[in-house]
């Protein structure tokens, strides 16, 4: 599957408000904590969706998607390829548009699947570096 092309994702970032990130840490030395606080200082909301976690960021941390209240306009997935599948189902009951896989995270059957249900997917890339490069670090 081919990853939306930069002026989608420029739109994707400009008009999102709300990321879930899945797999965020409350550990500082984490990728996902650091991309999480990266995101926040650019002015998103972030909810954590972690089962292991109270909070994260300042923000209370959920045990799974459906567990969170609302819709998100991104799911950032901090999860192993193997693990991806299983977030398929809750992903698509979310209104949120966009599935953005981090860096090294690849699943094209959960890809074909989200899809197929009209979410745009974004496959092994890093949502802090798009961010930067598209948008800019001010």
């Amino acid at each position: 599957m081919t990853n939306p092309s930069d002026d989608a994702l420029r739109a994707i970032l400009r008009s999102a408000r709300t990321i879930a990130v899945v797999g965020l840490s409350d550990r500082p030395w984490r990728p996902s904590y650091g991309v999480g606080r990266y995101l926040q200082s650019r002015g998103y909301r972030i909810v954590p969706i972690n089962p292991h976690i109270a909070e994260a960021l300042g923000e209370r941390a959920y045990p799974s998607l459906d567990a969170a209240p609302g819709d998100y306009d991104i799911v950032n997935v901090f999860r192993r390829p193997e693990l991806v599948g299983e977030l398929v189902p809750a992903a698509i009951r979310n209104r949120a548009g966009t599935v953005w896989m981090q860096l090294g995270v690849v699943d094209e059957n959960a890809a074909r699947l989200l899809a197929a249900a009209g979410k745009t997917v974004v496959m092994d890339r890093c949502i802090l570096e798009d961010h930067q490069r598209l948008l800019g670090r001010g």
